[in-house]
């Protein structure tokens, strides 16, 4: 069930140069995201979806509007203070996985952990303990070379939750799998959603689509349809984010 707003952009715009030409991949993007929720990001390739997602994961500014997470504003942050919300308050999960092929399962999980100064016997207990509710025990020292891609996405899974975000940003996280492993990865984002995780999920795929309780439908740099649009009240004036 929906909380307190968690995500809130007003008049989003991005702008990207390229020599004298300019290119609008978003162009005045204003939603909010309450706490607990569950949203699908679609459209066409070039629609701004993933712009959207550097956006609001902090790797990206806008170059135009205002941008709030958390109840901060996004603009007033450094460098450092961004990269501590990466860290602590936001999950990533990729279609390429992106774990590191020396790694073994548990160590790649326990890599946000070491960012975070975590000792190395908790971080150790914390990093096991995701990759069991994940499904892998007995794979916990494997190699990503030795799972399969559904395993290796749940590592990824248990990397993104093992410093218990607020929000997880998934880009197409089924991408590169078939469709058996899709649906159980959606399964376990369900089941984290339902513990109170906000998910917001980039797809190209409805059926992806059906499992999140809300959509937006982005179109040129624009929401075009927003099944659970919620009437917003002016936010900040003056100032970007």
């Amino acid at each position: 069930m929906a909380g307190k707003e968690l995500v809130i952009v007003e008049d989003l715009h991005k702008v990207y140069r390229m020599g004298e030409m300019e290119v609008h991949v978003l162009r005045g993007i204003t939603l909010k995201i309450d706490e607990g929720e569950f949203v699908a990001v679609m459209g066409p390739s070039g629609a701004g979806k993933s712009t959207f997602m550097n956006i609001v994961g902090c790797l990206d500014y806008p170059t135009r509007g205002h941008y709030i997470l958390y109840r901060q504003k996004v603009s007033t942050l450094n460098t450092n203070q961004l990269a501590e919300i990466r860290n602590k308050k936001i999950g990533f999960v990729f279609q390429s996985f992106n774990l590191l092929p020396r790694l073994t399962a548990v160590e790649n999980v326990e890599l946000p952990l070491i960012y975070a100064g975590v000792p190395r016997k908790e971080r150790r207990s914390r990093a096991l303990k995701m990759l069991w509710a994940m499904g892998l025990k007995g794979r916990e020292y494997y190699t990503p070379s030795r799972l399969s891609g559904g395993e290796q996405q749940r590592v990824a899974i248990a990397r993104a939750i093992v410093n218990q975000p607020i929000l997880i940003l998934a880009d197409e996280p089924t991408g590169n799998l078939d469709s058996v492993s899709a649906r159980e990865v959606m399964v376990i984002f369900q089941r984290l959603n339902d513990q109170g995780i906000t998910i917001v999920l980039v797809t190209h795929e409805s059926d992806i689509a059906q499992y999140a309780r809300r959509k937006l439908i982005f179109r040129d740099g624009k929401v075009v349809e927003d099944t659970g649009a919620v009437a917003l009240q002016p936010l900040l004036k003056g100032g970007t984010a």
